[in-house]
């Protein structure tokens, strides 16, 4: 997949439970929890590209409500950038979408969603502690909202 300069993504907060998506990789069978987003679109703006996003990867139509991170990609994989925008469902439930784009759709699929508990980080996955990529944005969504200090 070609860099991006940004990843616009979504910290959807419901009730202090913030929803993640769990990628599968098709060829190493690799999973991880990462928070829903992705690249804009020709024509988007910025929250266009964020409800856009959030529609495709957990079928949940958002509200935006405002931007809460703005920051270098440390690892500079497809992306140099990420900013993550504050969001909150509207009525549904949330489940795994799909990747539209072919070249991304080849290298891994949705393969689940779930809410995780902002106030006790003890009932988080193990593969999300362990992963320091997500983990470490998930402490600064939840340090920025006020969870934690």
């Amino acid at each position: 997949m070609a860099e991006r300069d940004v990843r616009y993504q979504g910290a959807i907060i419901r009730d202090n439970h913030i929803l993640l998506i769990k990628h599968r990789e098709h060829e190493s069978g690799r999973s991880y929890w990462i928070l829903p987003g992705g690249g804009m679109e020709p024509g988007e703006t910025e929250e266009d590209c964020v409800r856009r996003e959030m529609k495709e990867e957990t079928n949940l139509n958002v509200r935006i409500v405002s931007l809460l991170l703005d920051e270098p990609n440390p690892t500079k994989v497809k992306y140099l950038s990420r900013k993550t925008y504050l969001c909150e469902p509207n009525k549904g439930e949330a489940r795994p979408g799909f990747e539209p784009e072919p070249e991304a759709a080849s290298e891994y699929s949705i393969a689940e969603v779930k809410w995780f508990d902002l106030l006790d980080e003890s009932s988080w996955d193990p593969e999300l502690v362990a992963d320091p990529y997500t983990y470490g944005q998930v402490l600064r969504v939840r340090k920025k909202l006020g969870y934690s200090p």
